[in-house]
Order: C-alpha cells, then structure tokens, then sequence
C-alpha cells in the first residue's frame, strides 16, 4: 500500500543502518537516565532497576508496534502518516503536531540541564546562559545535509555509550575489587541496607514509572527516520530489536551499579547522580569526566530532537495538515524552516532557566511525558487499526509483526493509561494533567479552523 501523500518527496535517503541505530539510541540515552534518574530513586530506592524492567518491556511493544507499519510503509512522517491512514485526518494532524511539540519540551529540558552541568564547571554562569549557547550551535548543527548530520550523531552518541559502558566496568571494579576505594571491596550491602530493596514498597515503583517512562522517550525516532534511511525495510528491524535491549542494559545497568555503589538515600537532585557518585568515590578527575559525558549526551538527544521537529513539520506541510511554508528545503535538502521554527519556541526553555531555574525541570518533564504518552498511545491504537485492515494471509505475510498481539497492544495502552493516573499524586507532575486537555482542544479548533479554511 502506497503513501500517495509522499511521492513529491525531496528529503535524501542518506542514512545507513549504523546512523539510524545510534539516532535511535542517542534520542534515548540522554536527560532522563543522567538527571532524571535522581526523582526515580527517590521514589523507588534500589528497586529502580525493577521499574525501568517493568516500562521497558512496555516500550518493547511499542517499538515492535511501529516497526511492524514502518517495514510495511517505510515513509518519512512515520506514525503521523499511519494515523493520517488508518486513524482518520485529524488523528494525523494531532500525532503529527502533538509529537513536534514533545520534542519542542524535551529539548526544553535538555538545554536546561546543560546549565546544570556547566554549572558544576562554573558555578558563576547563569543556567539561561548555557542553555541560549546550547540551542545556538545545535541549531547550526542542524542546517547541515542529512548525511553529515547522521555522521555527527554517530559520534556524538557513542561517546556516551562509550562512557557508560566504561562507567559499568569501573563501578564493577569498585564493587568486586575496591579498585579506586583503598582496595576494599563494597560489596552489594547498599541494595537493601537502607531500609530494604523496595524502602517505599509497591507504591513507590509505581509512582516511578512516570518518570521511567519520560526518560525512554525518543526511542521512536527510528521511525522518523524511515524517510531518509537507505534500506528501511534492513535497517528498521535491526535498529528496533537491538536498540531495545542495549538501552535496556544502559539503564538497568548503570541504575543497577549506582544502587550498590552508593546509599540510595544519598542520592539528591543537585546535578547528575553519575557525577555525584564518582565524585565521593574518589576516582580523580572521573567526576569530571562524566559531567563532559552527561554534558555530551544531553547535548546528543536535544540534536536528534531537533532533527525529528523539522522532518515532523515537514511531514505535516505533506500531509497538508501543516502550513506549506515548512515543505520547502534549503540548498543541502535540510528542511531549515521547520527546525528554525523549532528553534524560535525553545527559546522558552531560555526564559525559563531565567526566571525559574529550580523548577523548570520537573515542568517540563511532566508535560513532555504527557506528549510522549500521547504519541505512544496513537502508535498503538493504529497499529490495532493497521492490522484489522488487513486480511489474514496479507497479516501472515508481514515482515516484521508485533509479538503476541493483539494482547501486547491493549497490555502496553493499559500501562500508559496508568502512568497518566499516576501523574495525579506526584507533586510537579500535576501541571502536565491540565496542559495536556488544554493542547488538545487547541489541537481541535486548529484542525476545525485548517478544514474551514
């Protein structure tokens, strides 16, 4: 089945597989495991690891959920177009506007921590500072060909990964061998010393699954790519099987040695807990290299951010759900308009660090969960849609298939439908449960004023 709205198409298909897993992975691995992940401890101790477990196998089936419709319909616009398809006009418009302004958010929150980092640097420089510098040279970054921004990912995202699985080899030093601890060894004590593996019991896992949810937001960028990879129907399946399960060792990994090496308690809000730990190990100068590590990944996801902004708009203009302003493209094939656009409203992130640099964190992390949740939801209430619209040999034939479905698409909408639940009795969250009816009505009268038009 074709996507008549895409055949006029200039975009350049000029990322390989390697590009589009470590996109996919540097969409992931940034903010919420390296910052966020403070909140989650608090609320579930040790039994973190559990929590990032139970949303992973949730995200697994989103992935498996999109891959199944971009191997099928490798099109740029990915789940905007598939809802567009199978969900009706307006369900394409909101996925499509809903899923540039998630990442308008999370881009807010990743120049925000920027001014954290730096901070912890050069305490004297204001976070709004950082954060204005940040969103200038990404920006720039951005306007480059396609090609050459899928190389500067690659990089950029292995540094981190680099780092981190360095960081998993140091910590099992420590722990094992009390390498950089006066060779005493620490030992697993710290995982139920401090009032047990669960301190805050079932209510506290819960109650971090929201914020395990944000930090795994991104990983649906490899369906943004689909327009522009060179073998979609290759590198799409590989991206989506292999990413789940390196981010899911990331995670569970680094949050895991985290946990042994460091009284959970302990663990506060006042830059990154990697920085915090390595810095009372007393490894010298490590706490230094990871904050340029941290400081690089959040640097990471915000330019994949950005990257998906300008190809949503882009898309949209397409679908003729956005303004045709944004289908045009620059001399490189780059869609400049849409990630200038893009650029303008993260100057909000800027006035934000001004004006409240304490609290912009948590804002933004509520109401950008509230997007992503969104775009999740609609991935998997098309996916059911895009199934049913087929026959049972054409559903046979399908090259990549969502596992045990249809029970692994309502279990993964239950579990979101959960999360927005939970957002309701976490302080800070609570904004995100009145913006989020707020951006859908402005949502309906703007597709209601487009159809008038």
């Amino acid at each position: 089945m074709g996507s008549p709205n895409h055949e006029k198409e200039d975009l350049k298909r000029g990322l390989s597989s390697r590009h589009i897993q470590l996109i996919a992975l540097g969409g992931a691995i940034g903010v919420g495991l390296f910052y966020g992940s403070s909140a989650t401890i608090k609320l579930a101790g040790p039994a973190v690891v559990l929590s990032y477990l139970i949303g992973g196998i949730v995200i697994f089936a989103i992935m498996r959920a999109l891959g199944e419709m971009a191997v099928a319909e490798p099109v740029s616009g990915s789940f905007s177009s598939y809802a567009n398809r199978y969900l009706g006009p307006f369900a394409g418009y909101l996925t499509g506007w809903t899923y540039w302004f998630m990442w308008v958010v999370v881009g807010m929150a990743e120049i925000t921590v920027v001014g954290v980092y730096v901070n912890y640097w050069f305490p004297d420089i204001p976070q709004w500072v950082s954060a204005l510098a940040a969103l200038v040279v990404i920006t720039a970054v951005n306007l480059i060909n396609v090609k050459a921004f899928g190389e500067f990912e690659f990089w950029f995202a292995l540094i981190k990964i680099i780092a981190i699985v360095g960081m998993l080899i140091a910590g099992l030093a420590i722990i094992l061998f009390g390498i950089g601890n006066g060779g005493q060894p620490l030992g697993f004590d710290n995982l139920w010393a401090h009032g047990g593996f669960m301190p805050n019991g079932i209510t506290g896992i819960l109650l971090s699954l929201v914020m395990v949810m944000f930090s795994f937001g991104g990983v649906e960028l490899v369906g943004i790519t689909a327009g522009e990879a060179e073998n979609p129907r290759k590198s799409i399946p590989k991206a989506i099987n292999s990413v789940i399960w390196r981010i899911l060792i990331f995670y569970i990994g680094a949050l895991g040695i985290m946990m042994i090496l460091f009284p959970w308690d302990k663990v506060g809000s006042d830059g990154s807990p990697f920085v915090q730990i390595f810095d009372s190990i007393g490894i010298p100068g490590a706490a230094h290299i990871i904050n340029f590590v941290v400081l690089t990944a959040a640097l990471s996801s915000f330019n994949s951010g950005l990257f998906s902004t300008g190809r949503m708009l882009y898309n949209l203009s397409l679908q003729k759900n956005g303004p045709a302003y944004f289908g045009k493209l620059n001399n490189s094939s780059s869609p400049s308009r849409g990630i200038l656009f893009s650029a303008l409203f993260l100057l909000i992130a800027v006035f934000l660090n001004y004006i409240v640099p304490e609290k912009v964190f948590m804002y933004i992390s509520a109401v950008a969960t509230v997007a992503v949740i969104t775009s999740w939801t609609i991935i998997l209430l098309t996916q059911l849609k895009f199934r049913k619209a087929r026959s049972a040999d054409e559903a046979a034939a399908l090259e990549f298939k969502l596992p045990f479905y249809p029970y692994s698409s309502w279990f993964a909408l239950a579990f979101l439908a959960l999360v927005i639940v939970l957002m309701a009795f976490i302080e800070g969250m609570r904004v995100a449960l009145f913006v989020g009816p707020v951006w859908y009505a402005i949502m309906y009268i703007g597709y209601r004023m487009k159809k008038r038009a």
